[in-house]
């Protein structure tokens, strides 16, 4: 093990070209994929320098969005340091300063490299459930028109409040997305559509573009309007939309255990691909 002696700190403004440097140049690293840059969340109390001799050797970044989940955005390190060293200043730092707020919240991470998931094991963090990955192939289902009695539209800025209630309710607090988290989507998406009923916007999706297709990045429908097609038509819409030559690669991922999205997608056609990454936490009690 390599015997360094590391400073650690929160991280400030006149961090950001070198943390843009480690973020994009460094090999050992695990990103979120979301909405939001790793540097756009400079500034926020949960950003984390390691520094030995002054100079910025490792971050990590784990704000609170929504309130109460952590989720670790960012974590890397310059490549002559193992990631399993100095990640271990970074985190207790973060945990302590999370147990002294008396903040009851979790960490936690979505893994797409191994090397991390036992960094986090070894660190305490728990299995929550895994995520799972689908895909469309053309022809497994019949697409339908919506009900009479919805539509389907482009979404818009005045959306935004109620589609922000939908996606709680839909999916609670842990994945919840924010308004804020919404509108940076919406604001980067190839596809973002409502639909609505005499009550108003009762679902939405969000879609981006891929190097192969479209990935069907968020899907919520207002729980009391479920088994009413609601998604079946946000989907359909988005396929025509998409599909006019017949090529289109359509991807989604969905909890392993949320039966009625699996249900959804199944019907529209969509199968796993046998591809899933685990999603692991840490509880912070005071």
């Amino acid at each position: 093990m390599i015997n360094i002696d590391f400073q650690v700190r929160r991280a400030v403004g006149q961090d950001y070209d070198r943390l843009a440097n480690l973020i994009y140049y460094e090999a050992n690293s695990h990103r979120h994929l979301d909405w939001h840059s790793p540097l756009e969340w400079l500034g926020d109390p949960n950003y984390w320098v390691c520094e030995e001799g002054g100079k910025v050797v490792a971050t990590l970044a784990c704000p609170q969005d929504p309130p109460h989940v952590a989720w670790i955005r960012f974590f890397g390190c310059l490549q002559y340091l193992p990631p399993s060293q100095a990640w271990q200043p970074l985190w207790d730092a973060a945990r302590q300063e999370m147990i002294h707020a008396h903040d009851q919240a979790y960490v936690a991470a979505i893994i797409t490299k191994n090397w991390f998931q036992s960094i986090l094991l070894s660190s305490g963090f728990e299995l929550k459930q895994n995520i799972v990955l689908l895909e469309w192939r053309h022809g497994n289902a019949l697409l339908s028109q919506p009900p009479a009695e919805i539509r389907v539209r482009p979404m818009e800025d005045a959306d935004l409040p109620v589609v922000t209630q939908i996606d709680l309710a839909a999916f609670g607090q842990f994945w919840h997305n924010t308004e804020d988290t919404l509108r940076r989507a919406r604001a980067q998406c190839a596809s973002a559509t409502v639909v609505e009923d005499a009550s108003g916007v009762i679902g939405y999706q969000i879609s981006t573009k891929s190097p192969v297709g479209m990935h069907l990045a968020r899907l919520a429908v207002k729980p009391e309007a479920q088994g009413r097609d609601v998604g079946t038509a946000l989907v359909s819409q988005l396929i025509r939309q998409f599909n006019a030559d017949g090529s289109i690669r359509l991807s989604v991922n969905t909890q392993a255990d949320n039966n009625a999205s699996l249900s959804l997608y199944r019907k529209m056609g969509f199968v796993r691909t046998g591809e899933q990454f685990p999603v692991l936490v840490y509880p912070i009690a005071p």
